[in-house]
């Protein structure tokens, strides 16, 4: 049966959960009009209107989706004509070992810890809350004092910060290093910066040490050793994203790549690091410490390049992994046709059970493996920083 877009948008949203989705059993009955939603839960499926409880109420349930309420437009064009995703001539073996290797030797644990119980000793960081914007504020700072501190020892460093606005509390931070030679080929280091408390997210406490204060954390380290190195003058241009509202449903880094996709700018590649921390459910289950790569709603040929980077520099190996829909950032890039990949700390089955809890705190992580993970970002820019880019093909996204 074809339904029209306008007959779809004049549907009540309660019809419209029952009508199209298997869902409707956990979505409310008695929505308030400013507070819905559109979501999408998958490529095949058409979008549902919820409310902020609903919302929760599906992530509890594992379901992960794109809130596309603000890019209504982009989601119905995008099904008449889809993403093509650009496939690049990704390097096949490493060319930059002794520069990343010398940049390894700079991680410092103690900097991981500090960092990490910084920022995990927010209330919570909702994206919403006063927290939220508060625990943003200081991770711009942060950032804001690791750019000054490199460029007295890099001063010929081309490096810029900006907060990019949104229509909630919480903003989302970009640092970029301008190419030297090529400044329109970005290569990307994502991470999301809210956490959530499932169960009462404006009630309960939500530290978010592992989800995403790890990726954070791991990105804060990588970005202070890229910076402070006087060897690092990139031809390519690199940029560190710390999205907001991911657990809102993508919003912070779909708001982004959208206003990326409209100025038509270039990402070649973009990795998303979203929990690096935790290793006891891989060892409870004596399984050896690994990495997990998504294999699921990636690129692959940046996939393969991932694997290339902790196959030559990560003292640990990479197990295959899927972690479903719209389970990161890396899916809003993707969405608007760039390519990406995206690591989490294990297998997905072996990944943190107190994360969206009050239980998801620094104590139960192990920085010896965000450690790892700090050596992953360091390869991967280090590999990518001068490479030159090809298209060698596309790959379709509906």
């Amino acid at each position: 049966m074809k339904v029209s877009t306008l007959a779809l948008l004049a549907v009540p949203a309660t019809a419209f959960s029952q009508i199209f989705s298997p869902l409707s059993n956990l979505l409310s009955l008695t929505p308030q009009q400013d507070d819905i939603s559109l979501i999408v839960t998958d490529d095949n499926s058409l979008p549902l209107k919820v409310t902020s409880a609903d919302k929760f109420k599906l992530k509890r349930s594992g379901v992960n989706f794109i809130d596309i309420t603000d890019h209504e437009t982009w989601f119905w064009s995008q099904k008449d004509t889809p993403s093509k995703v650009p496939v690049y001539n990704y390097p096949t073996n490493v060319t930059s070992s002794e520069f990343v290797t010398d940049l390894i030797e700079e991680i410092n644990k103690d900097n991981l810890r500090f960092n990490l119980a910084q920022f995990s000793s927010f209330f919570s960081r909702y994206y919403k809350s006063e927290n939220g914007l508060k625990s943003a504020t200081w991770l711009f700072h942060k950032l804001t004092s690791i750019i000054e501190e490199a460029k007295q020892s890099n001063p010929d460093l081309q490096v810029s910060i900006s907060q990019f606005q949104h229509k909630w509390q919480q903003f989302s931070i970009i640092v970029s290093v301008k190419g030297q030679e090529t400044p329109d080929d970005i290569v990307v280091v994502g991470c999301h910066q809210d956490s959530t408390n499932l169960l009462f997210p404006t009630l309960l406490k939500a530290p978010g040490a592992d989800d995403d204060g790890s990726g954070v954390t791991t990105n804060l380290e990588a970005l202070r050793i890229l910076l402070s190195s006087s060897q690092f003058q990139p031809s390519n241009t690199m940029e560190f994203h710390f999205y907001s509202a991911e657990e809102g449903g993508l919003l912070g880094s779909m708001d982004i790549f959208r206003a990326y996709n409209e100025e038509g700018k270039k990402v070649v590649a973009m990795l998303q690091q979203d929990m690096t921390g935790y290793i006891q459910k891989t060892l409870d289950n004596a399984v050896e410490e690994h990495v997990g790569v998504i294999t699921d709603f990636v690129s692959p040929q940046l996939t393969q390049f991932v694997k290339l980077i902790i196959d030559s520099y990560l003292a640990i190996p990479y197990h295959e992994t899927e972690c479903g829909y719209a389970c990161s950032d890396h899916s809003s890039a993707l969405k608007n046709g760039y390519p990406s990949s995206f690591i989490i700390e294990s297998e997905f089955k072996y990944t943190n059970p107190y994360i969206h809890s009050t239980g998801d705190t620094l104590d139960r992580l192990d920085f010896d493996h965000i450690r790892e993970f700090v050596k992953l970002v360091l390869g991967y820019v280090g590999e990518l920083k001068d490479h030159k880019f090809k298209v060698l093909g596309y790959n379709e996204v509906s």
